[in-house]
């Protein structure tokens, strides 16, 4: 083989090399984004499921307007997308999504949901 050719296969290795990199890296950013919209939306399900019991009568199984009592369904705690704490006071619940995605080293997605009788507000916190 001619030195030109020797020159063109190295080049060829280096893009190939430098695609795979790149499409991996776009792969896992694309994989982190899709389990924080996933934790999100089941933060907002169990949100949704906190108002219901909010605005419930106490004689149908409710609070009455309030949130004292209310828990997260056992199904719920633990998902294929994370697990869930929430913090129960008698105006608001905040519900706390921990994703199994691991994003560095020991941090993995987590999610914030407040609410509130008029709201529900959800942040991404990694």
């Amino acid at each position: 083989m001619g030195q030109q050719q020797l020159l063109l296969i190295i080049v060829g290795v280096i893009v190939v090399g430098t695609a795979a990199v790149v499409a991996i890296q776009l792969y896992r950013t694309n994989s982190i984004d899709h389990k924080r919209d996933l934790l999100a939306d089941e933060c907002v399900t169990l949100a949704s499921n906190a108002l219901s019991y909010y605005k419930k009568p106490i004689n149908y199984g409710g609070g009455g307007n309030s949130f004292i009592g209310w828990e997260i369904p056992s199904g719920m705690l633990t998902t294929v997308n994370g697990s869930y704490a929430a913090v129960v006071a008698d105006t608001h619940v905040v519900i706390t999504g921990t994703g199994t995605e691991l994003i560095t080293g020991d941090d993995y997605i987590e999610v914030h949901t407040t609410v509130s009788p008029k709201d529900i507000v959800t942040a991404v916190v990694r």
